[in-house]
């Protein structure tokens, strides 16, 4: 089965996945700003949670402006072309990711170590999402080089990349 009978949508998973961390987003710092989380916020070392956060902001935003202006994702995408250079050689869902660490830099300004699961549940949330959608559209697509490229750059988690044996 080649593109012609699988499409991937230009879009991918990727509505789906932002609007549900969104919606959990909100309603945590919802259920932290009306006290349902009261026990756990942090007293001491608030700052440090604020700057993390500051920074995962910032960093979800650059993997943005990098993965869709500087590589132009979207016409990759249209032109059938498997993009595995510049921030895709550290990860390979960088849009996704960077999402992963806005919403995750959200949490953290709220210093509430309650509110740190969601960003566990926004990775498992996309690991199952990618793998049972992206992944194996990508596969049919590109074959033997993406299977390369899944070995050697995480889905996630920006990291070096790993040479394949």
């Amino acid at each position: 089965m080649k593109s012609q009978d699988f499409k991937m949508p230009v879009f991918g998973v990727g509505p789906i996945y932002v609007l549900t961390c969104l919606f959990l987003t909100m309603l945590g710092i919802y259920l932290h700003i009306k006290g349902y989380l009261y026990g756990g916020e942090f007293i001491k070392g608030k700052i440090y949670f604020i700057i993390f956060g500051i920074l995962f902001i910032l960093f979800g935003i650059y993997l943005w402006i990098e993965a869709v202006i500087v590589q132009k994702i979207n016409m990759k995408v249209k032109e059938k072309k498997l993009i595995t250079s510049g921030v895709y050689s550290f990860v390979r869902n960088p849009v996704y990711s960077a999402f992963l660490f806005i919403f995750t830099g959200i949490l953290l300004l709220m210093t509430n170590y309650i509110l740190l699961v969601l960003p566990f549940i926004f990775w498992l949330h996309l690991t199952i999402l990618m793998k049972t959608t992206e992944e194996k559209w990508l596969k049919n697509e590109f074959g033997k080089e993406y299977e390369i490229y899944l070995r050697e750059v995480n889905r996630v988690i920006p990291w070096f990349r790993r040479k394949s044996k």
